[in-house]
């Protein structure tokens, strides 16, 4: 492994800094529960299967809405020598689990709607336009709690299209109602759920994609791994720039390796060779990197807690 590795350290990510969104979650959370009791209860009380049935749509979103969370939480857990990176990976697999979650539930909606076209069901009355309106209301404003942070982070995306979805699916359900309600025509439920079910779809792929390319360690969308290269290319000594690897540690930081070849560097390259053939030859280490430090107290990431 030939190079010379003289970089600095930086403790950055990419996107918007990191935040915990922890109140946006916990009142989230108590906000949907809630909903789904009052969902439920109005279901039971109104024989609404269409009510019930949504109910429990709720509550997967919560459970959605747990597992983001988690990983917030599980991101701040300090590394081990187990997990060198902590376990701020994890954000990576909320927001897949979220985008798989997302889609299996779309699918779930489609195939009930393409039943309703066989088998048309009257909509139930005022009770349930007017939960669903609560609904709008309830995931509408979870929702917005997570707009800030859905750009810079697909982990927070995925708890926003949650309830972004959510809130599409009660809307859908008031508009059917009053339509039907107007026409008669009781076709335009499953169309508009077919609808609804487009809408999902359109904004869950992106995340979908984005989630499975972090997850294989892609370079992070924003950053021009090019860019990089010239970049390290140009600096002042560097004649050649090789094994350059950058890759998500979570869903908002950012690690990068590479070996710079610089000829005017003494003695480095020998020890260099020597310990990355010893760490292969004894570890199984394919690729090492090293930089080499005069003043250890220099580094940002000496303490073993900060990766």
């Amino acid at each position: 492994m030939a190079g010379h590795h003289d970089h600095g350290h930086h403790h950055h990510g990419h996107g918007h800094a990191r935040r915990s969104f922890g109140k946006a979650f916990a009142v989230g959370v108590a906000l949907n529960l809630g909903f789904v009791v009052v969902e439920a209860t109005f279901g039971i009380l109104g024989n609404s299967l269409a009510l019930l049935a949504d109910a429990g749509h709720n509550l997967s979103d919560v459970f959605g809405l747990l597992v983001a969370w988690g990983a917030v939480a599980l991101g701040r857990v300090l590394p081990s020598q187990r997990f060198t990176y902590g376990l701020r990976g994890s954000s990576i697999l909320a927001a897949l689990a979220n985008s798989v979650v997302l889609m299996l539930a779309a699918g779930a909606i489609a195939f009930a709607a393409i039943e309703r076209f066989d088998q048309p069901q009257p909509v139930a009355g005022g009770v349930m336009i007017i939960v669903a309106g609560v609904g709008i209301l309830v995931n509408g404003a979870t929702a917005l709690m997570f707009l800030s942070g859905s750009k810079g982070d697909i982990n927070i995306r995925g708890a926003f299209l949650h309830m972004t979805a959510d809130a599409a699916v009660s809307a859908g359900v008031v508009l059917a109602g009053l339509a039907i309600g107007a026409t008669g025509w009781l076709w335009l439920d499953p169309v508009t759920s077919l609808l609804i079910v487009a809408v999902i779809v359109w904004g869950t792929w992106g995340l979908l994609k984005e989630a499975v390319a972090l997850a294989l360690n892609a370079v992070p969308a924003g950053i021009d791994a090019a860019a990089v290269e010239r970049h390290l290319a140009s600096l002042d000594g560097v004649c050649a720039v090789h094994d350059l690897h950058i890759w998500p540690m979570s869903t908002t930081e950012t690690a990068m390796t590479a070996h710079l070849v610089m000829p005017g560097g003494n003695g480095v390259d020998s020890f260099l060779h020597d310990v990355a053939a010893a760490m292969h030859a004894r570890f199984g280490i394919g690729h090492t990197t090293l930089q080499i430090e005069r003043d250890p107290s220099a580094c940002a990431l000496e303490p073993p807690h900060i990766v």
